[in-house]
């Protein structure tokens, strides 16, 4: 970014985190961390236009759609691409459609001249603390997700923030009534943690946000508000979606858990990790914490945990691959 600009132009692509949803305005609306950060690009906060096209509910597709055409119009000097977490919470999953979509969104918003931040996320099942059936197959998907991210911005040249172990998942008071976004205080640790990683990269120039919040945190109370009031409708829209195949996917997770076998549905969905990666041509470009093996003759090329196995099918090290 130069000095002669006017003003810098940040555009936000992504879903309900990048909304804002968890820090609410007096008057109505979200802010969240994105308008957090933005005050502290510049050392003036005025010269700094936000556009927020993230929505709530968003998908990788609709970032790679409708959301990036928005924010190539606004022609940015920055852009934040954060997103992905829906499409593991939905059924169907799949990685090579989403790192399809990423890569799009990503590789247009660099060719257009903007810097790109981008984050990985934490894993869902831990943050609501569901039972181990449940939560293993959300944190394969997320692994998944967060490889292919941690993939995407080394290709691209983005600038990366790990969120996948973010504080605002376990501090006192960083939680949002829904237990799932950041409250005000959560989206303040974000927005410091993206201002610190773009003044490291020379973007950000003006100061930090403050971490103390403007309001108190949200109680037990109001957690019991949400869910009786807005809640039930968000669990009933993701039954219809989600439950059916993530009921398949913890039966699944049981029998292999009973059989020792577990280590293979991990091998499965590396290798469709690797899958999507190699479909974009980023066949050198491992995940965090893969290493690329060459099996015995006419077995597959995979990206594997830990490196120690390679060929399908052969027995894992027990190294269990970094997420985030």
């Amino acid at each position: 970014m130069t000095a002669e600009r006017s003003a810098v132009r940040f555009a936000v692509l992504g879903d309900s985190l990048s909304e804002g949803i968890g820090d609410p305005l007096p008057r109505g609306g979200w802010r969240g961390w994105a308008v957090l950060l933005a005050e502290g690009i510049t050392e003036r906060p005025q010269d700094t236009v936000v556009v927020n096209a993230a929505s709530s509910g968003a998908r990788t597709g609709d970032v790679a759609g409708e959301q990036l055409a928005t924010a190539l119009r606004h022609r940015p000097h920055l852009a934040s691409v954060v997103a992905g977490g829906n499409d593991t919470l939905r059924g169907g999953f799949d990685i090579e459609a989403v790192a399809g979509d990423l890569h799009h969104a990503i590789g247009a918003l660099r060719a257009a001249g903007a810097d790109v931040l981008t984050a990985c996320l934490p894993d869902p099942g831990t943050v609501l603390n569901l039972p181990w059936p449940l939560a293993r197959p959300l944190e394969r998907r997320m692994r998944a997700l967060n490889d292919t991210v941690h993939a995407l911005s080394a290709h691209h040249g983005a600038l990366h923030v790990h969120a996948a172990d973010h504080p605002w998942t376990t501090s006192p008071g960083a939680l949002s009534a829904d237990r799932l976004h950041p409250s005000e205080t959560g989206h303040r640790l974000l927005a410091r943690d993206f201002h610190a990683c773009l003044a490291a990269a020379g973007v950000a120039t003006g100061p930090a946000p403050q971490p103390e919040p403007d309001g108190a945190p949200p109680g037990p109370a109001a957690s019991v508000w949400w869910m009786a009031t807005r809640g039930t409708r968000w669990v009933a829209d993701r039954c219809t979606d989600l439950l059916p195949d993530l009921l398949r996917l913890a039966w699944e997770e049981y029998r292999h858990v009973r059989r020792g076998t577990a280590p293979l549905l991990d091998l499965a969905a590396a290798e469709a990790t690797a899958r999507a990666l190699d479909g974009l041509g980023l066949t050198g470009t491992a995940p965090a914490g893969y290493t690329r093996r060459v099996g015995a003759t006419g077995t597959k090329r995979i990206l594997v945990p830990g490196g120690d196995w390679a060929a399908a099918g052969s027995e894992p090290s027990g190294t269990t691959p970094m997420t985030g």
